[in-house]
């Protein structure tokens, strides 16, 4: 590619800002490394994580220079290949993790790392492909975790609970866990009580009643797993609603929760609040995929946006109350 070529991106020069730090610019396309593939972009998703990356929270690993280009997820077309790249060539539809690259997917180019690129079927769309990656990955993840699940519905029924079940991870573990052998409870608001259904879920508790507020579920079961994509809820709420060896997955752990699960440990607490820390993967993710081109389950999209308004979607997954994943598209 010629060196002038210039593309239209998003980026922020600090920390902090939110949706009015977005500045859009005109930069150089990167050209890939020996082991990158350099995509045309499709779409890309707004994940919980760029926030956490925006605000610091991830400091000082990420990012790892300003000014910085938002976006961990892309789909796109392969548009040039690095000399060491084997298994793709240009036209090769695909999505990808932009993680160990630390972002770039507010663009309408990016490069990313061939082992987190995987081809896109012609089933999936651009914009189901960037919906998937952070959001179903963590949802799996969850699932992989949880004793005695599995999806060729194999052993005893395992009773879970999915909390804020209509955003980005919540769909996803919902549609997952119900490929596999599980009852299904799930808390949302009371607009999304039939989408979740739609997905599933067993048993949906709007999380304002008191039932939601204190994580029962309708049936008394206790939860053997609780995939736990909310904010807000103490370990004293979820502890009387496990069984004997219940776990929570906690999707965005904070310190507290480090402290807890520590605590949990050196105690030999059979019930355990457990940090999720997920490490992309290139193999799960054809793995999900698949499931997507067999209809298996599906992309619950909320809105999708323009790149030229991008700051626009940014404080909807700040707000955290997006049904489904928010799409921006070049």
């Amino acid at each position: 590619m010629a060196k002038n070529t210039m593309m239209r991106a998003v980026q922020y020069n600090t920390y902090g800002g939110g949706a009015a730090a977005l500045k859009h610019v005109e930069l150089q396309v990167p050209s890939p490394k020996q082991d990158e593939v350099l995509l045309k972009m499709e779409a890309t998703s707004i994940n919980p994580f760029d926030l956490r990356i925006q605000k610091g929270i991830v400091w000082p690993f990420l990012p790892r220079k300003f000014p910085h280009i938002p976006g961990i997820v892309a789909a796109g077309e392969v548009f040039e290949v690095g000399s060491g790249v084997k298994n793709f060539k240009a036209g090769d539809k695909v999505v990808a993790v932009l993680f160990n690259i630390c972002g770039g997917g507010l663009a309408e180019f990016a490069v990313a790392k061939e082992n987190l690129t995987v081809s896109r079927p012609p089933e999936v769309t651009a914009f189901q492909g960037a919906a998937l990656p952070i959001a179903g990955l963590a949802a799996h993840e969850c699932l992989l975790r949880t004793p005695g699940f599995s999806y060729e519905k194999t052993g005893q029924q395992l009773n879970l609970l999915i909390t804020a079940a209509s955003g980005g991870v919540g769909q996803y573990a919902v549609q997952l866990a119900k490929l596999g052998n599980a009852h299904v409870t799930a808390t949302c608001g009371a607009r999304n009580l039939d989408l979740v259904k739609s997905l599933g879920a067993d048993e949906v508790i709007d999380y304002k009643t008191p039932d939601g507020a204190a994580l029962k579920s309708p049936s008394g079961r206790k939860y053997d797993a609780v995939i736990h994509c909310a904010t807000g809820f103490p370990w004293s709420t979820f502890k009387p609603n496990l069984s004997t060896n219940g776990k929570v997955f906690d999707i965005t752990p904070t310190p507290s929760v480090f402290m807890t699960y520590a605590l949990q440990k050196l105690t030999f607490s059979k019930k355990q609040l457990v940090p999720l820390l997920m490490t992309p993967k290139k193999q799960k993710l054809d793995f999900l995929l698949n499931f997507v081109k067999e209809g298996k389950i599906k992309a619950v999209i909320d809105s999708i946006h323009p790149l030229s308004k991008a700051e626009e979607a940014w404080p909807k997954s700040i707000d955290g109350h997006a049904t489904g994943k928010i799409i921006v598209e070049p």
